[in-house]
């Protein structure tokens, strides 16, 4: 072990007069249930952290009163509630944009997404991205939250995302990855020569002393686990596996660089001065981004059950880096004196000791 959205929600804007609401009773039977809990059972379409967060930003009125999550219902109280999810989609614009998609069916689609592609709007980046072009591509998407997507990939990461087609479908897969039931296997290049397979478990939250990166925290993070399998070691990279567990924000940049094994030529978190030979280095340079690709997904389907299992082949970029790591030639020493401390400015180690523990 390698002790160092995740579908993460987002701020609503303020609902306009045109937003969809949804007006029922609360039946009898949840007399003394939490307003939340009682709300959840009624909209089982809905998952309870939404709904929760729903009442807390004003969106959920009782008997014309602002509700509160922990207030206990009686039975016949009349509830509106209001769907702030489909005006923040309808703010976007769709645009084409072309997909790859892999799969879809009447719930769900399953894109490859390729590098240099944003997935949901946001600052700096309110157009162009997935999101725009799931909107062009099937506008039924209008009534779903964010479009469907349930997890996102960074920017320049490459490879395979599942959106949902309806709200339900949405929920069932929300609820499947904070289960760790989806499967996601990343193929990665790192700085070094990474010793052996193992596990990578910490707390992550935003790095105090940067806020547009993420770090391994003492307290106060979110639990992240990372599965690293090496697949190819080369005299200064090593070629591996990642398997998440829990899928924070930039969480297998995050958790290679505290074990002295930044991805190549991550622009956040990488060490630009790692030396290796002159054709690898422009290999690198060329790629342009991170050597990370989710190469697998696994699930189960929202609708029928059914265990679902996809894969993408490594896009060209990165078959380039490989083939100049490969044209010279693969580790064979000794890995019991191997100096990994891939030396580079570490002042943001946040007091967190990453110590690597075979699994």
């Amino acid at each position: 072990m390698m002790n160092v959205s995740d579908f993460e929600s987002e701020d609503y804007n303020e609902v306009s007069p045109l937003a969809d609401e949804i007006e029922l009773i609360i039946d009898n039977q949840y007399a003394g249930e939490r307003l939340d809990a009682s709300l959840a059972k009624m909209l089982p379409e809905y998952s309870r952290s939404r709904i929760t967060d729903c009442i807390k930003k004003g969106f959920v009125s009782v008997n014309d009163k602002v509700g509160s999550p922990k207030m206990k219902v009686v039975g016949g109280e009349k509830i509106i509630f209001r769907l702030p999810e489909k005006v923040e989609t309808a703010n976007f614009a769709p645009e084409n944009i072309p997909l790859n998609i892999v799969y879809e069916d009447d719930a769900i689609l399953v894109i490859d997404k390729p590098a240099n592609l944003v997935v949901h709007p946001a600052a700096g980046n309110w157009t162009g991205t997935l999101l725009n072009g799931l909107l062009y591509y099937c506008p039924d998407l209008q009534q779903v939250p964010r479009a469907g997507i349930v997890h996102r990939l960074d920017k320049d990461t490459t490879g395979l995302m599942v959106v949902a087609k309806t709200i339900a479908a949405q929920t069932e897969l929300v609820r499947q990855l904070q289960a760790r039931t989806v499967k996601r296997i990343y193929r990665a290049i790192a700085n070094g020569i990474v010793p052996y397979d193992g596990k990578i478990e910490t707390l992550i939250g935003r790095n105090p002393h940067n806020r547009l990166k993420m770090a391994v925290v003492p307290f106060g993070g979110k639990p992240a686990v990372t599965h690293i399998t090496v697949l190819e070691r080369f005299e200064t990279h090593s070629y591996i596996e990642c398997a998440l567990e829990t899928g924070r924000t930039h969480q297998i940049r995050v958790h290679l660089r505290e074990a002295r094994h930044p991805l190549a030529g991550d622009p956040l978190y990488g060490n630009p001065r790692h030396a290796c030979a002159d054709n690898v280095k422009a290999a690198i340079q060329n790629l342009g981004r991170q050597a990370l690709h989710a190469c697998k997904l696994s699930l189960i389907h929202p609708v029928s059950g059914e265990e679902m299992s996809f894969k993408s082949e490594l896009p060209d970029d990165f078959k380039t880096v490989l083939s100049a790591l490969r044209g010279e030639y693969t580790f064979s020493g000794s890995l019991n004196n191997i100096d990994d401390d891939d030396t580079f400015d570490d002042d943001d180690d946040n007091g967190v000791e990453v110590v690597y523990v075979r699994e």
